[in-house]
């Protein structure tokens, strides 16, 4: 609880049940560290207690019950901390409660009219870990005294930026099932949360993830479009390679791929894989090349250096502030504009739409420790060249889900109902369902039992099964 401030019992489920691999093995050091020796002490300052009483026979039974009594005393109340500070109780209580909200309110892409315009825009997505409005300065809205990404909040004053308020900082609500990495993903290009049964197979074990699911990669795969998801950690980790290769043919460009084909050093590692600053190098080549063919692509990238805790201090970070993680930010900000500008320098950019969003709001325990409990938290949102321009940008209530048909209008690309999935095109004036009934309904919803959801997990084969 201390490292993951804002986790969910959603997220560990589904985290059980997917691929561990490429996990950061610095957070499983910092557990050793930090658990391993207080046991040990323990367990000696205990046998050291034992041997001395032990030809002590009445007293020594007194010890061995104080032990037992002591040791379930210590292990309710730790279960009881996790169970009233991860309201295990609620959800649990929630799964035996079928809800018809999602299916009341699911537009399913299939039986939706969509169409592209004649010249397919281009599509450059790029996920920014734990990245949100609320870094910005307190003059633009934000809830810090220094503004921690202030290249972000130019680039947010400068193009197309949606705002829960009628200030700048402003942006997305995580609703449940989208709190975390693979979760915000799968929220923003599929318009729905990631729900696991708790009963549920194993992804791990699945050879299909979510199949009767459409998602934004199926729908430009359909449309001709080549398409490459570029990270800085292991694919597997999450079950993003399954969801990215069979939800549209994405080509997988990893940490794997960057090791295999010489983009990083022999056996380099570091935090989750590789820095921020060799995938924006790696960007630019991929991106020079696959512009270069004349297909429409959709190239989507996930950054790495602001993930908790305390993110990663490359070379180009400097100690701007006496906090780590701030300096971070700083340096990941400025790496980004650098970016941006590279592309709008390419001569494939006029054609192109460019997507910033944070994956969920960042899981630090203590960066955010001195903000106004009554401050709503918001992940950070930017439209670059879009081929439509909204009705409205500011006080819009939406969630992360909500990115899924507005990346499409971003596009150019004209939506049956402004609707897809649970999510609202925010470019129009169709309310959002977060507009319609409040975060806190959705919320109480969408954690819910969802026969109708579950369909999309019990169409899962395992491998093997018949």
């Amino acid at each position: 609880m201390d490292t993951w401030g804002l986790i969910t019992f959603d997220e560990i489920i589904f985290h059980l049940k997917v691929p561990m691999e490429g996990t950061n093995t610095d957070m499983i050091f910092d557990f050793i560290n930090q658990c391993l020796p207080a046991a040990i002490l323990v367990m000696l300052l205990e046998l050291a207690i034992f041997i001395a009483f032990r030809k002590r026979r009445k007293k020594y039974a007194v010890v061995c019950m104080a032990g037992i009594v002591g040791a379930v005393v210590l292990s309710v109340s730790a279960a009881n901390y996790l169970w009233v500070n991860l309201d295990i109780g609620t959800y649990l209580e929630t799964q035996g409660k079928d809800s018809t909200f999602i299916q009341d309110h699911y537009v399913d892409v299939k039986n939706t009219e969509i169409i592209f315009p004649e010249q397919k825009r281009n599509l450059i997505y790029i996920f920014l870990e734990s990245t949100e409005a609320t870094f910005m300065g307190k003059e633009d809205g934000g809830a810090f005294d220094q503004n921690v990404i202030p290249e972000l909040t130019e680039v947010a004053r400068n193009n197309i930026s949606f705002s829960n308020s009628d200030l700048l900082a402003g942006g997305a609500y995580p609703a449940f099932g989208s709190t975390w990495t693979m979760g915000g993903m799968f929220a923003q290009t599929s318009g729905l949360p990631l729900k696991i049964p708790i009963d549920g197979n194993a992804m791990s074990n699945q050879d299909l993830f979510m199949p009767a699911v459409t998602s934004i990669g199926d729908i430009l795969a359909e449309q001709g479009y080549r398409q490459s998801l570029l990270i800085g950690s292991d694919a597997e980790f999450g079950g993003r390679k399954n969801y990215f290769e069979q939800h549209g043919n994405y080509e997988m460009l990893d940490y794997g791929w960057a090791n295999a084909n010489g983009k990083i050093p022999p056996d380099y590692r570091v935090w989750w894989g590789y820095e921020d600053q060799k995938l924006f190098d790696i960007a630019k080549e991929k991106l020079t090349e696959i512009s270069m063919t004349g297909q429409p692509f959709n190239f989507t990238m996930l950054t790495v250096d602001t993930h908790f805790e305390d993110g990663y201090y490359c070379e180009k970070c400097q100690p701007v502030t006496e906090n780590q993680y701030a300096n971070v930010y700083l340096c990941a900000s400025h790496q980004l504009q650098e970016f941006l500008t590279w592309i709008q320098q390419q001569s494939f950019y006029p054609n192109t739409t460019i997507v910033l969003s944070g994956d969920h709001l960042t899981m630090d325990s203590d960066f955010c420790l001195n903000i106004d409990p009554s401050y709503e938290r918001t992940v950070y949102n930017a439209f670059i060249n879009p081929a439509v321009m909204p009705v409205q940008t500011k006080n819009r209530q939406f969630t992360t889900m909500d990115m899924f048909p507005s990346t499409l209008a971003s596009m150019g690309v004209t939506i049956q109902g402004e609707r897809l999935g649970l999510g609202t095109n925010l470019f129009s004036a169709e309310p959002t369902l977060a507009e319609q009934y409040g975060i806190e309904t959705i919320d109480e919803e969408l954690v819910k039992e969802s026969k109708f959801f579950d369909n999309f997990v019990s169409d899962i084969k395992v491998e093997g099964e018949e």
